[in-house]
């Protein structure tokens, strides 16, 4: 298959072209390479992927109507795996109008060219921050999504609801995946696990919102893409065949206090952090807690990574990169 990538220089990109390889896939891969968190990392993941012969890469931003059109228009793409977005819940709180241009306008342009060019699945990453702040757990695909606390989380329930109106109109097939706090080798440097990494390694102090009163669904990123590669040969069920629109919670079933996080990395180091409490932020959730059932009925996995696992492979992974 002929796939489009589009944020493949990203953390779950990255990943997920690499795992596309092993199938023999054609990946073409698109990325801004914006300077949101580290360029560094972003060229590091980057130089792997171009190692492979079936990989090409465009510096493009999905924003750019002209050079998108133009991509899809030369490429005859059978899968497009929209990634690319403008991520972080506190960024967008000063920043809207960002995440506006990436992810609702960017997001537009891929859903247009994807039912344009006849683009036979179209698969985009959405988050579980759409569930707002719930009062029941595990959240479902079911559940109200219609009070998001942070522009990003809006413009994300903004892709579901274009989505679903693109596979009603124009029978373009599209699935929604919400993420849980994703986390791994090469992870993004925004992300608590590496600042809490990064902190106690170095000895300095680490700030914790809420004094680590926060739980969180940690889903190990090979998990994640396990999911995704097995949802790209899916078929369509009677009912998707009228509406052929999906979403699917991917998490792992587990909700972790944050706390825990600070405890394997203090013993994998030998030390004990330095806390700074801070207070409960705008915009962020005290738990998210998936309800997996729907994706695993499908995609039958059968274990999950554990925290400790998990954390423990980035730790190694972050010795050596950082070293």
């Amino acid at each position: 298959m002929k796939i489009l990538v589009t944020g493949c220089a990203g953390f779950i990109g990255f990943h997920l072209c690499k795992n596309l390889f092993k199938k023999k896939n054609y990946v073409f891969g698109i990325d801004n390479l914006n300077s949101y968190y580290d360029l560094q990392l972003k060229n590091d993941r980057l130089s792997i992927l171009k190692k492979n012969q079936s990989f090409k890469f465009f510096k493009l931003d999905i924003s750019d109507t002209v050079k998108l059109r133009n991509l899809f228009k030369k490429n005859n793409f059978d899968v497009v795996i929209n990634l690319a977005a403008q991520a972080g819940v506190r960024f967008s709180i000063q920043n809207p109008k960002t995440y506006f241009e990436s992810n609702i306008l960017g997001f537009y342009n891929i859903l247009f060219f994807s039912k344009e060019f006849k683009v036979k699945h179209l698969l985009y990453a959405s988050t579980s921050s759409v569930y707002g702040d719930p009062n029941f757990f595990p959240t479902i695909e079911t559940n109200d999504t219609d009070k998001p606390l942070s522009f990003y989380a809006a413009s994300k329930k903004t892709n579901e609801v274009m989505a679903h109106a693109f596979s009603n109109i124009y029978k373009l097939n599209t699935t929604g995946l919400r993420f849980f706090t994703v986390y791994g080798p090469y992870g993004r440097p925004d992300m608590a696990i590496y600042k809490f990494t990064n902190a106690i390694r170095k000895n300095i102090s680490l700030e914790l919102y809420n004094k680590g009163n926060h739980y969180r669904d940690f889903t190990y990123v090979d998990d994640v893409i396990y999911h995704i590669s097995k949802i790209l040969n899916l078929k369509k069920t009677k009912k998707e065949k009228i509406i052929p629109f999906r979403i699917f919670n991917i998490g792992n079933s587990k909700t972790e206090k944050i706390t825990k996080i600070i405890r394997i990395i203090e013993n994998h180091y030998n030390k004990t952090a330095k806390i700074k409490n801070v207070r409960f932020q705008k915009g962020d959730v005290y738990k998210t807690f998936a309800n997996i059932n729907k994706i695993s009925k499908l995609t039958k996995i059968k274990k999950r990574t554990s925290l400790d696992k998990g954390i423990g492979l980035y730790l190694n992974w972050f010795d050596k990169y950082y070293e």
